[in-house]
């Protein structure tokens, strides 16, 4: 179920303001009936109508993208800068599933299917992440340990499900480290180690529950199948 304003602004009909004061106006019906009431939620089953035309049902389409460095993750910049969005061929209106910063790389699913991508940001599905990252100097062992045991970020302890050295440089003064967390806070990998007193010079998502790039290369992407969604749906608590 979800909010009425916010389907008929995924449809792509009109933004979710102008959806507001449509549904205020009493130009939105549900099913036949007049809806005014905002907040109303609806299932994928309902038929709306908006000021007499009714909703085309979107087919859903998920999409796995190598998102590469230097791209935005969002569906449209303010600064003009390359999004996300810019680099798969749909005619759908598709949005990411989360965040990857500027600077970082790695797997990414964009869906139009809200519903699986609530499922997959909430943390209560425990949706594990795994990231490979480069730092700007030897990770020390004592801070591995302090890391397996958690760090706490804006008064709340992010306790990572993994961690792997992968690779510790003395000579070059520079470390890579495996790190799988749960849950999903801006740059909180980044915070992490910055905590410690560590910078992020590469920062790349590698695996996203159960799916992984594989051999996608940089600014690629494929579909998702019908197995490795319902796989996905999975994730789902029932509480």
């Amino acid at each position: 179920m979800e909010r009425l304003q916010k389907v008929i602004a995924e449809s792509g009909y009109t933004s979710r303001r102008k959806a507001e004061e449509l549904i205020v106006q009493g130009k939105v019906y549900v099913n036949g009936e007049k809806v005014t009431t905002l907040g109303t939620k609806v299932s994928p089953s309902d038929i709306i109508t908006v000021d007499g035309v009714t909703l085309r049902k979107e087919d859903k389409v998920y999409y796995l993208l190598n998102k590469p460095r230097g791209i935005v993750t969002t569906n449209s910049d303010e600064k003009g800068r390359k999004t996300v969005i810019d680099l798969i061929e749909t005619d759908k209106r598709i949005y990411p599933v989360g965040r990857l910063d500027y600077d970082t790389t790695g797997l990414l699913i964009l869906t139009n299917d809200g519903e699986l991508s609530n499922i997959l940001m909430h943390p209560s599905n425990h949706v594990e992440k795994k990231y490979i990252v480069k730092l700007n100097k030897a990770f020390a062992i004592d801070d591995y340990h302090k890391l397996k045991k958690g760090i706490v970020i804006d008064g709340i302890k992010c306790t990572p499900t993994r961690v792997k050295i992968k690779k510790n440089d003395l000579n070059k003064d520079s470390s890579i480290v495996e790190v799988s967390i749960i849950e999903g806070r801006n740059h909180i990998i980044k915070n992490i180690f910055a905590k410690m007193g560590y910078l992020v010079d590469k920062l790349s998502r590698v695996e996203y529950g159960f799916l992984t790039l594989d051999n996608l290369k940089s600014g690629d992407y494929r579909e998702l199948s019908i197995k490795e969604v319902k796989k996905l749906y999975a994730y789902k608590v029932n509480n």
